[in-house]
């Protein structure tokens, strides 16, 4: 689990954050499979609040939810001016915005990259004007647990230890809490566990890398990943992962929306109802899980 506590120096290290994220520019529509369900199901839940957001920021998502927009004539009506940024484009743990700059936020895939999640979720809370919306989506604790797995009992099996390859996530009750911290109103969060399917464990790897979502963890293990241990990690992963000659790779992927105080919204529920579903409270369905084709 990531460490969430303010003012901590965190797991990630920014730098190579960005690094990925720039140089995976070229190839992320290649790889953006869930990117786009996320854009997908990030404007379902817009269509059913029935209210207009003149000004938007999209954190993250590679511009896949203006377009996502534009396909929706009733939602693009109801959209303004968007402005689109990224994780390679700014610095998470100094957000450069103005207070009270936008009516809505969405960030597809990205808040979990940020080291001080608290005090961005205040930084946005702070963006927002009254009354403003976040809705964000970003991937939970059960993401890639397959891959972890197999590289910890190879890189054990084969050196006698194991240190971390795979970046830490959040689980669905840290960030229903972290939203109550940052005094969003009327917070909830929700859960949707897509499995996806691959011929190999190396495409796997090969779309983590053009997603822009390897590991930019700050304490790296010293020893490089060799061909032996990534070799044996994949006979693990194709022994244990495996169902009609393909693998799996679990996504969590959380889903969060919280509005900016207003004296207009209606009082708190009783504590705990942050951890509602999301689904329950936008009148929407979690998506089914998905398969990666073959290429």
């Amino acid at each position: 689990m990531a460490n969430f506590k303010s003012g901590a120096l965190g797991p990630f290290e920014p730098r190579l954050v960005r690094q990925r994220k720039r140089r995976a520019r070229a190839s992320f529509r290649e790889a953006a499979f869930l990117h786009a369900r996320v854009v997908a199901d990030l404007a379902d839940r817009l269509e059913a609040i029935p209210r207009q957001f003149p000004r938007v920021l999209a954190l993250g998502g590679g511009g896949l939810f203006s377009e996502e927009v534009r396909t929706r004539p009733e939602l693009s009506a109801r959209i303004g001016a968007i402005l689109e940024t990224g994780l390679d484009l700014i610095d998470p743990e100094h957000l450069p915005f103005a207070p009270n700059s936008f009516d809505l936020i969405v960030s597809p895939l990205a808040l979990h990259w940020i080291n001080d999640l608290p005090g961005a979720l205040i930084q946005l809370r702070l963006a927002l004007k009254p009354d403003g919306l976040l809705l964000a989506s970003l991937f939970g604790g059960e993401t890639l647990h397959e891959l972890r797995l197999s590289l910890i009992e190879a890189e054990s099996e084969l050196t006698g230890g194991a240190g971390p390859r795979v970046s830490p996530f959040a689980d669905l009750q840290d960030v229903a809490g972290l939203l109550q911290r940052a005094s969003f109103a009327l917070p909830a969060a929700d859960r949707d566990v897509v499995t996806v399917r691959y011929g190999e464990p190396m495409r796997l790897l090969a779309d983590l890398r053009a997603m822009g979502e390897t590991s930019a963890l700050r304490e790296r293990n010293p020893r490089a990943l060799s061909r032996r241990i990534l070799a044996r990690a994949f006979e693990i992963y194709r022994e244990r992962y495996s169902e009609d000659g393909r693998v799996r790779a679990t996504f969590e992927i959380l889903t969060i929306t919280g509005w900016s105080p207003h004296e207009s919204q209606q009082k708190p529920l009783k504590p705990g109802s942050a951890r509602m579903r999301l689904a329950d409270a936008l009148k929407t369905e979690e998506q089914s899980a998905g398969e990666k084709p073959d290429e």
